[in-house]
């Protein structure tokens, strides 16, 4: 599925002060990272608080990035849960003619076995659409092993890629090595991103690449090129700012970043808070060195 290598970055949901959604800032970002070298992007993730997000502000930030992006680059929706048929029919049911891919959470909360998440994915891929399946355990509880994955890939075609944010790397390392023609690999951590890619991984799917495109994009782009010290200059000069965004969850980091460089307003949806001032203060300090 090499239309969605490199970088793609999953937006954040910008916000005025009343918590309304900020269209204004959502076209300056969508631009801000078409101008500087990302490769698609991913609508309505974790990143965008996509679960504090009414179903008819859904659809209008859904309408707005396709309008915004006018087809310049590929595009990405996310549609996940931890109730199967539910996913399924909505993956059906959803007009996903301007996307390339839908991407799918595996189902959180109800902590399913390994047999359990392959009978989730079976479902989805019975839809016929290209599915990247995503494995987050930090957030969902449970991890989707190496062997599910690789089972699940070499059944169904039309599960075309993982998004592997597995906290051990040993894990994308498996799935690399043993995976069938066809099949991709993103890292779903900004931080395993170089070292990912250069095993054969196809890119990221990335939050700190939305405030920082030009960078994070030559970065994975060096990687492909096989020019591993400027890639790692890169990587290097990059993992602070990286490690401080997510030291409160996500998305308060990206957001005072985005604040910071003046394409949004520091705004997030209860249960998540702003970046606390301690916190600022360093994302502020650490953004002045770059």
């Amino acid at each position: 599925m090499s239309i969605l290598k490199g970088v793609g970055v999953a937006l954040v949901t910008p916000f005025n002060e009343d918590l309304s959604i900020d269209f204004e800032s959502l076209t300056k970002l969508v631009e801000f990272n078409i101008d500087n070298g990302i490769n698609y992007l991913v609508v309505l993730g974790t990143t965008a608080e996509a679960a504090t997000l009414s179903d008819e502000e859904k659809k209008q930030v859904v309408k707005h990035i396709i309008k915004v992006n006018n087809k310049r680059l590929p595009l990405v929706l996310g549609i996940g849960g931890n109730n199967t048929l539910e996913v399924k029919k909505q993956i059906e049911e959803t007009d996903l003619s301007a996307f390339d891919a839908v991407l799918s959470v595996s189902p959180y909360y109800n902590k399913p076995s390994q047999e359990g998440l392959y009978q989730h994915y079976k479902l989805l891929a019975s839809t016929g659409k290209k599915i990247i399946m995503y494995n987050v355990p930090s957030r969902t509880g449970q991890n989707m092993e190496a062997s599910t994955t690789l089972r699940l890939a070499k059944e169904f075609p039309n599960l075309c890629l993982i998004k592997e944010a597995a906290p051990n790397i040993l894990q994308y390392f498996d799935i690399l090595r043993k995976k069938p023609e066809g099949f991709s690999l993103v890292s779903g951590d900004d931080e395993y991103t170089l070292p990912v890619t250069l095993a054969g991984g196809d890119g990221v799917i990335s939050v700190i690449g939305q405030g920082y495109p030009k960078e994070f994009s030559t970065m994975v782009q060096l990687a492909f090129d096989g020019k591993v010290k400027e890639a790692y200059e890169i990587h290097n000069k990059l993992v602070e700012i990286t490690r401080l965004i997510f030291a409160e969850g996500n998305p308060c980091g990206i957001k005072a970043v985005l604040a910071e460089k003046g394409i949004i307003k520091n705004y997030l949806r209860l249960p998540l808070i702003p970046a606390s001032d301690a916190l600022y203060a360093k994302i502020k300090e650490e953004m002045a060195t770059l």
